[in-house]
C-alpha cells in the first residue's frame, strides 16, 4: 500500500482510535466533564498525539518527520498517565482505564517503529566514507 495522504500512515489511524477512546469515557462521567484541568490536559494530550502525525507526515525531511513523531509519542504517554488520574478519581472504570492506555501502547509502539524505520532509512541513503589507502 502506498501511503499518500497522513490518513493512510497506521499510527495516525491508530491515534484517531485513542482520541474517540478518551472523548467517549469524558461523554460517560459527568465528574471527569467537571474537572476542567485533568479534561483539558488529556484531550490536549491525546489530539497532540495524532495532529502531530498529521504534521509530521508534511514535513521535508526526515528530520522533522521523526520530530514530530516523537512529539507524538510522548503525546500517548502523557494520554496513559493522565488516564491513571481519571481511574483514581474514578472518573473511568478499570476496564475503560485498560482501553484507553493499550490504545495508547499501541500509538507510541507504532510511532517508535515509523521513528526506527526513518533513522534507518536516513543512515542507508547517506554516501559510505572509504578509508583512503595509506601510503607506502
Amino acid at each position: 500500500m502506498k501511503i499518500e495522504r497522513f490518513e493512510d500512515v497506521h499510527c495516525w489511524q491508530e491515534a484517531r482510535k485513542l482520541v474517540n477512546l478518551v472523548y467517549q469515557a469524558i461523554k460517560k462521567s459527568k465528574d471527569f466533564q467537571k474537572d476542567i484541568g485533568l479534561y483539558g490536559r488529556i484531550t490536549t494530550a491525546t489530539v497532540s498525539s495524532m495532529s502531530n502525525i498529521a504534521e509530521s507526515f508534511s514535513r521535508r525531511s526526515n528530520n522533522e518527520f521523526i520530530r514530530y513523531l516523537f512529539i507524538s509519542k510522548s503525546s500517548a504517554t502523557e494520554v496513559q498517565s493522565e488516564a491513571y488520574v481519571a481511574l483514581d478519581q474514578k472518573y473511568i472504570t478499570e476496564e475503560t482505564f485498560h482501553h484507553i492506555y493499550e490504545q495508547a501502547e499501541i500509538v507510541s509502539k507504532l510511532d517508535s517503529g515509523l521513528i526506527t524505520y526513518l533513522l534507518q532509512h536516513q543512515s542507508s541513503s547517506k554516501p559510505k566514507k572509504h578509508n583512503k589507502p595509506k601510503k607506502l
